[in-house]
């Protein structure tokens, strides 16, 4: 069974224009379509500029009486240079990334006689990526050998066009680069969680999460993601952040939604709310697990309707904006308590990506330090560097030894003090080992609170807690009272093997906290109990 034909391409304003009934003797590209009898087309996708409306007009109607089988519609394209090759491959991309192609149950042909050279050159390389799931196919007119108009269908080859493919996969290697802040990172999983992201960000408008501890790079992350996607104009508005866990009562529903005047005492004047202002751009909310119940519950109307709303309005606004949230939680177990919304995350979590911290991935502490020195540079114009010995030491130090608790805010603090006192803008020795010794002396304080055993027999009761041995009492106390101050059994698990699990190629610290655990009989549950 034939598949039906359908034809996209330009009106082309030269070589289809006449008005008059002169205009059926000469050859016009777009109406010779139609002109054979061994090729039917069933549907024409027929791109104009906004001003060429009633050329298009004109072709569509002439097209009816040679095709009346022929279903055509009209696509204004927003091009106002068809001379700017940026901005025709940018739009002819866009229609790519939105028009709903279905190559299993049509087949598809682009033509490309009509248009500014520009727009054939940029539908060649669209076809030939496949952005167009298409084939191409060329008109020309009666010629001393043929006495009737003729067409050429062009399947492309890929292979023999190596230079125009590595484009593309080199266009995919920038996006990744500068989603890594130029930065080049060397672990694995990482460098492919980033790949991912860019994948999706490009090809998705649906909400991002980004999950993992403080300081992993969450916010930066998301930046990146929004300047990405500005650039491929996939976005158009503005970026808007938001610490969710800076928001508290009234203030929290109007600085999300926005408020009418008088809606409450101190609301003076109307607040449009930052979904509003995010509309046509990027949202993100930073520790999303923050947000309150009625929060939640308007966000989640907010991303399936588009619409919310303000404080003391009964009238609905609309927004449309592209969510990435970010966490440090277990959302999922937050769900389980009814501290978020199960539909909510449903609704955020299509797209989930865990930031690793930098505690694993200690292969990529040694370019992130280079970084940080570069950003000190462009941040005093003072261009900081260490000497061999300084620099081996500290980097032995921060990849063998170092915790980071806080991830990489920890390691510009690091950088900072150390360019701050660096003698001569050379970071030497004594410099290192200074900074050394901070970082262990804030270490012991942090692991010298004495662990509470009164816990122990609140959890366990008295008659377990006795049959226990003291060795094995007091280190389940200080196990206890790390997973008690932690979010997550991963988080518990990087503080307490710190040391052994940076020599395990992949270590599964959750999975050796809850057998720990287990040997006492304790879930990891019982020690973060609802409310």
């Amino acid at each position: 069974m034939r598949k039906p034909t359908v034809v996209l391409g330009f009106a082309g304003t030269t070589l289809d224009a006449g008005k008059t009934a002169a205009r059926w003797h000469k050859w016009r590209p777009t109406v010779s379509l139609f002109q054979h009898d061994d090729f039917v087309v069933d549907r024409l996708e027929l791109w104009h500029q906004p001003g060429h409306i009633a050329l298009a007009k004109l072709l569509r109607d002439d097209i009816a009486q040679v095709s009346p089988e022929t279903t055509v519609n009209l696509h204004p394209l927003p091009i106002e240079d068809p001379w700017a090759f940026e901005e025709v491959f940018t739009v002819l991309a866009d229609f790519a990334h939105a028009f709903p192609f279905d190559p299993d149950n049509e087949d598809y042909l682009i033509h490309i006689t009509t248009g500014s050279h520009v727009a054939q050159i940029c539908e060649f390389l669209l076809t030939e990526a496949h952005w167009l799931p298409a084939r191409l196919i060329q008109t020309s007119p009666a010629s001393r050998g043929r006495t009737e108009p003729g067409h050429t269908i062009i399947d492309l080859e890929l292979s023999r066009y190596d230079a125009i493919a590595q484009r593309y996969a080199q266009q995919a290697e920038l996006d990744v680069s500068f989603l890594k802040g130029g930065i080049d990172t060397r672990n694995v999983a990482f460098n492919k969680l980033i790949e991912r992201i860019e994948r999706v960000a490009l090809k998705s408008d649906a909400p991002l999460l980004l999950t993992g501890p403080t300081g992993a790079g969450k916010t930066q992350l998301a930046r990146r993601i929004y300047e990405m996607k500005k650039r491929r104009r996939l976005v158009h508005g503005d970026l808007v952040e938001l610490n969710c866990a800076t928001l508290r009562g009234d203030q929290a529903m109007s600085a999300l939604f926005g408020h009418r005047k008088g809606a409450f005492t101190g609301a003076v004047s109307d607040r449009p709310g930052l979904l509003r202002a995010a509309d046509g751009g990027m949202l993100f909310l930073d520790e999303v697990g923050e947000l309150g119940a009625d929060e939640q519950a308007m966000l989640l109307k907010a991303l399936e309707t588009g619409r919310f709303l303000p404080v003391g309005s009964d009238k609905e606004v609309a927004s449309q904006f592209v969510l990435v949230a970010g966490t440090n939680r277990d959302l999922r177990a937050a769900t389980r308590t009814g501290d978020f919304r199960e539909d909510l995350l449903a609704r955020i979590n299509l797209w989930t990506f865990e930031m690793p911290a930098l505690v694993d991935r200690r292969e990529d502490i040694e370019p992130n330090l280079r970084f940080e020195l570069d950003k000190w540079a462009q941040r005093t114009g003072q261009r900081i560097s260490f000497n061999r010995e300084a620099s081996d030491r500290f980097e032995r130090f921060a990849v063998k030894e170092a915790t980071w608790p806080g991830n990489f805010r920890d390691l510009n603090a690091a950088v900072t003090r150390m360019a701050t006192l660096a003698p001569g803008g050379r970071i030497d020795r004594e410099t290192v080992d200074e900074e050394i010794e901070l970082q262990r002396r804030n270490t012991a304080r942090a692991g010298s609170t004495a662990p509470s055993e009164d816990y122990l027999f609140e959890l366990l009761g008295e008659a377990a807690v006795a049959e226990l041995d003291l060795f094995d009492r007091l280190q389940l106390a200080q196990v206890v009272d790390v997973c008690r101050g932690c979010p997550s059994m991963s988080e518990a698990g990087r503080r307490l093997f710190a040391v052994s699990r940076a020599s395990k190629a992949k270590p599964n610290d959750a999975d050796r906290i809850r057998k720990y655990l287990l040997r006492f009989g304790i879930d990891w549950a019982d020690l973060h109990p609802a409310g």
